[in-house]
């Protein structure tokens, strides 16, 4: 293992020494001939891969280009003449100006009434949302704050093919589950740096929105991008840059409260000083929930600083805390509370990433991350016992006091526990692209990406220390043409558990018609890959006593295909989207029972299922400012090849758990003058769960969640806000057990300055 660090280090090392001369024997070319410029959207971030066409006097086509990452494009060896520069891109109305050889140009592309984005997660590179076959969702900085959100999970909830699940109030574990995928199937990321722990596991209860730009999620197996874990989705979050149009920074405070005796308090700088930009945010939220020894608290610590040298060469420093503690009052819709159980979470996270742009087509990134997170769970003093009840329904188990035995009314106690989990990783990136050729010639444009991905995870899980070092090499392809768009990738892992492990992925993205008319474009999509996911490293190092790793363990896997198709009207201001999926999961890691007496066990790899659905996504923007966004998912799952005989709702051809079958949800902004309302309402229909306490209940029931946020920005800097959730005051449980908050209100007022 020595060996193959050192020998990726050495890489990594020459790699570096030859970007720092690539940068010096840059050399600027004159703007003599050449006409040159960068396309921005209206907020000035770049967009790339919009399309650039030079026209000459008489209106035909001379030659037409893709703006690179940083928005840039430039048309060499022209003829001193008049020409018309169009520049456009799917989501955004397209511009055109006219001016002469020699000229440089900045094309500011407005907004289409409904919107693409640019993202990240789905190639690794830069690209809009419009030229790629992925499923993905993006809930931006603007949406959450008019929606008022404290969780980043909130973020996902609305969005399809998710189902997010909590157990009760703020705070609380918090689960995401894809397209029929478990909730450890999700690779998590902040700005590249990986927040799972070993084996795929992300609680969302203690990550918040502070100072988040955007939430993006890619549906579908992405291990050819990401490696293990990115089974079901990647779920990236993006931290907010500084901006301002002064040297003078921008501050912001504000604060809220609300029943539950919930408060929250925010402070915040950003801004720009030449080549630095810098942005710092501090939160703090407290809560009773409503449950009793349910208090939340929340410490949220932020930053996002960058440094420009020159226009091809930039890094930028990431940094969050998230400092958090909850009580944890257990199952109280079936009996009496605990008084004094709870968790601590410290989670942190730092990285940096050196960018280059060695020369017009090739560039580069180095990144380093570092997270850590340390999970303190306590409960130091036995409550009384209590028989678990829920309606008519009694927890029984066998009375071995009688002869024969008989059914009774079960007793369940109070164990104490003092458990300590703290996990860290280290993760180390190299990435390169290679742009060439041109779009509008019949080789087409192409994008080639190799990246290589050192991961160290260390970990202490109750007694148990553990560590393991995770190599990963990424090759990607990615052809461009005026209306077609390719995409081929691969990694290489290499699993200090598992051993070496390949996961392929293919994309098509297809337009078959283009413009924004009445019938606007027309776009088909087709996408299949494999997933992988490693062991934790309780499965695989756990030293009993009574359940023991197996280092045998070979990683979960899925495969997974799904198709597509997008269509927008109306002049750009409606669009629906289709998407149809089929997901197998084997090799699933489950826990069998190896001796009774002692009782002991193990971990292996016994359970099969899978997940079949459907994704309808409609979107509509009649008014500038009125918005409106519907999506229904369908999800048909199954065991087929249980990895448990102790619950009757992991039997073979049950549900999965806690995944409905139908879900849906109603999105709507309307932005009047300076008043904004946000309504949103999450349907979840009835779905497979376990009480898990012998109460034999194997179904949650459906509920709807309706929440209504509201916001007036004043004439002196003052903004005032307000959100209501769960407005139909519907009493209801997400997981089973766990009551879920009723209906909750907090208002307040921000001011920037």
């Amino acid at each position: 293992m020595n060996t193959r660090l050192i020998a990726s280090l050495c890489l990594l090392v020459t790699l570096v020494v030859i970007l720092i001369p690539s940068v010096l024997a840059q050399s600027s070319s004159g703007t003599a001939q050449t006409i040159s410029g960068t396309v921005v959207d209206p907020n000035g971030d770049a967009l790339p891969r919009a399309t650039v066409r030079l026209l000459d006097s008489a209106g035909s086509e001379v030659e037409r280009t893709l703006t690179d990452s940083q928005g840039r494009f430039r048309f060499a060896d022209l003829p001193d003449a008049q020409y018309t520069l169009e520049a456009e891109l799917v989501g955004f109305q397209t511009v055109s100006t006219q001016l002469r050889p020699g000229a440089g140009v900045k094309i500011t592309l407005p907004l289409a009434p409904v919107r693409e984005q640019v993202v990240v997660t789905a190639t690794r590179t830069d690209a809009p949302s419009s030229q790629l076959a992925a499923s993905l969702s993006v809930t931006t900085a603007q949406e959450m704050e008019s929606r008022a959100l404290l969780h980043v999970s909130e973020a996902l909830r609305l969005m399809p093919g998710a189902t997010v699940v909590r157990t009760g109030g703020l705070g609380g574990a918090t689960s995401l589950f894809v397209r029929g995928g478990e909730s450890d199937y999700n690779k998590v990321l902040l700005d590249g740096i990986i927040l799972n722990d070993a084996g795929g596991l992300f609680n969302f209860g203690n990550l918040m929105t502070e100072n988040v730009d955007r939430v993006e999620m890619v549906r579908g197996p992405q291990s050819a991008l990401f490696g293990s874990d990115a089974v079901a989705s990647v779920v990236q979050v993006f931290t907010r840059r500084g901006r301002s149009e002064t040297l003078r920074p921008r501050f912001t405070l504000s604060g809220e409260g609300g029943n539950n005796d919930t408060w929250r308090t925010r402070a915040g700088i950003n801004g720009e000083a030449g080549l630095l930009d810098y942005s710092f945010h501090w939160a703090r939220l407290s809560t009773d929930n409503r449950e009793p020894n349910n208090a939340f608290h929340n410490t949220s610590l932020s930053s996002n600083v960058g440094f420009s040298f020159g226009e091809h060469t930039s890094l930028r420093v990431i940094s969050r805390g998230e400092l958090g503690r909850v009580g944890i009052p257990g199952q109280t819709a079936f009996g009496r509370p605990d008084r004094d159980a709870f968790e601590r979470r410290r989670d942190a996270d730092v990285g940096a990433r050196l960018w280059n742009q060695a020369t017009s087509f090739w560039e580069q990134q180095l990144r380093y991350g570092y997270y850590q997170s340390r999970q303190l769970s306590r409960n130091l003093n036995p409550d009384p016992p209590f028989v678990p009840t829920f309606g008519d329904r009694v927890a029984e188990c066998l009375d071995f006091s009688t002869d024969p035995p008989t059914f009774g009314p079960c007793l369940f106690f109070d164990f104490t526990f003092d458990f300590l989990n703290h996990f860290r990783r280290h993760q180390l990136t190299y990435q390169s692209d290679w742009r060439f050729g041109s779009v509008g010639r019949a080789a087409g444009h192409h994008v080639v990406t190799f990246a290589f991905e050192w991961n160290r995870e260390l970990g202490f899980l109750g007694g148990v220390n553990a560590e393991r070092n995770n190599f990963g090499w990424v090759f990607q392809w990615q052809g461009l043409w005026n209306d077609l768009f390719l995409t081929l990738g691969a990694r290489i892992e290499d699993n200090d558990s598992f051993g070496t492990a390949v996961a392929p992925r293919a994309s098509v993205a297809y337009f078959l018609h283009s413009g924004s008319g009445p019938l606007g474009a027309t776009k088909l999509k087709f996408n299949f890959g494999l997933g992988i996911k490693e062991p934790s490293l309780v499965e695989t190092f756990s030293n009993g006593p009574f359940a023991f790793g197996n280092r045998e363990l070979a990683p979960e896997r899925t495969r997974s295909f799904d198709f597509g198709v997008e269509q927008r009207f109306w002049y750009d201001r409606a669009k629906l989207e289709a998407n149809f999926f089929h997901n197998r999961f084997r090799e699933v890691i489950g826990f069998e029972i190896t001796s009774f007496v002692p009782f002991q066990g193990s971990f292996f790899n016994i359970g099969r299922t899978r997940a079949r659905g459907s994704e309808l996504v409609g979107e509509i923007a009649p008014l500038d400012s009125l918005r409106a966004r519907a999506s229904y998912t369908f999800l048909d799952s199954r065991v087929t090849e249980s990895g448990t005989v102790f619950d009757p709702v992991f039997e073979e051809g049950n549900q999965l758990l806690r995944r409905p079958k139908h879900s849906g949800a109603l999105e709507i902004y309307w932005d009047w003058r300076r008043l904004n309302l946000t309504s949103t309402t999450a349907f979840v229909g009835r779905r497979t769960d376990s009480d898990f306490s012998l109460l034999l209940l194997t179904e949650n029931g459906g509920y709807t969640k309706w929440d209504l946020a509201w916001s007036y920005r004043s004439s002196y800097r003052l903004t005032y806000f307000g959100v209501v959730e769960n407005l139909l005051n519907q009493d209801y449980m997400e997981v089973l057990g766990f009551p879920a908050l009723k209906l909750t209100f907090r208002a307040g007022a921000r001011v920037d300055f």
